[in-house]
């Protein structure tokens, strides 16, 4: 649940996300449609695929070119204060910003 989360508070996976909600589509549209280059769009992509957001299928055109075509794998997250205190033990130890900014031990 965390993983998925972190990957949705970024606000181009939002709009990935919505724009993939009403139809697949593939990178060169989608990149036109939201505004945003391929490689950032390709990023993004990789990070909500790797959460199991969206899925991937690389199809080939008419005239031969490979596209790959994405569509968002339907999900539904319940939150309560039960399931992030389940959640908790997962997150990563904390670590400690000094108040330059860096993070790390205050020395």
């Amino acid at each position: 649940m965390v993983d998925v989360l972190a990957t949705l508070a970024n606000p181009h996976r939002l709009r990935v996300v919505a724009a993939l909600s009403s139809k697949r589509n593939y990178v060169s549209q989608l990149a036109r449609e939201l505004g945003i280059s391929r490689p950032l769009l390709q990023a993004h992509l990789r990070k909500l695929e790797s959460a199991g957001l969206v899925t991937a299928q690389l199809e080939v055109s008419r005239d031969g070119k490979a596209m790959k075509f994405y569509e968002v794998t339907p999900f539904a997250i319940h939150l309560s204060p039960e399931s992030i205190a389940a959640a908790v033990p997962t997150l990563s130890p904390h670590v400690a910003v000094r108040p330059d900014g860096e993070k790390g031990n205050p020395s």
